[in-house]
C-alpha cells in the first residue's frame, strides 16, 4: 500500500509578490528551497492562512537570498503580498519508509527568515 505523508513545509512565510501576468507558479527563495528540500517544478499544496484559500501549484526558483515567495499566475487572485502561507509538499512511500520517515519542516517570520526548523509537529493539546 503508498500512503501519502507530508514530505516539507515553509511554516507561515510572507507572500512577497503576487503577480497575476506572470507564467504560472510559486517562486521561492532558492535558500528556502534547499532548506525545505523542495525540488524546482515540483507540486505544491498553499494554504493561505490570512483568507483561507487553499491551492495547488508548482514551484520555481527565485533568487538565493531574496527571501521572495512569489505567487503567480491565476494563483495570485488566491494570495495578497504579505498573506501568511504554509507550502506543503507530500510524497507517496510505503508503510515501512513511513514508519520510519521524518518531514522538513521550516518556520518562517514575516521577513521570509527561518526561525527555526524541525521534523515533528508537538501534539495539539486541549
Amino acid at each position: 500500500m503508498q500512503l501519502t505523508l507530508l514530505k516539507c513545509k515553509l511554516h507561515r512565510a510572507c507572500v512577497t509578490h503576487a503577480e497575476l501576468d506572470y507564467e504560472g507558479s510559486c517562486a521561492i527563495d532558492e535558500d528556502l528551497l534547499r532548506l525545505a528540500g523542495i525540488r524546482e517544478y515540483e507540486q505544491l499544496h498553499i494554504y493561505n492562512v490570512t483568507n483561507g484559500e487553499r491551492f495547488t501549484t508548482y514551484a520555481i526558483r527565485a533568487e538565493a537570498g531574496s527571501r521572495i515567495i512569489s505567487i503567480n499566475g491565476a494563483a495570485a487572485h488566491k494570495a495578497s503580498p504579505r498573506d501568511r502561507v504554509i507550502i506543503c509538499c507530500y510524497a507517496g512511500m510505503t508503510e515501512q519508509e513511513a514508519a520510519v520517515f521524518k518531514p522538513t519542516l521550516v518556520y518562517c517570520n514575516e521577513h521570509n527568515e527561518v526561525t527555526g526548523t524541525g521534523d515533528a509537529i508537538a501534539a495539539q493539546a486541549t
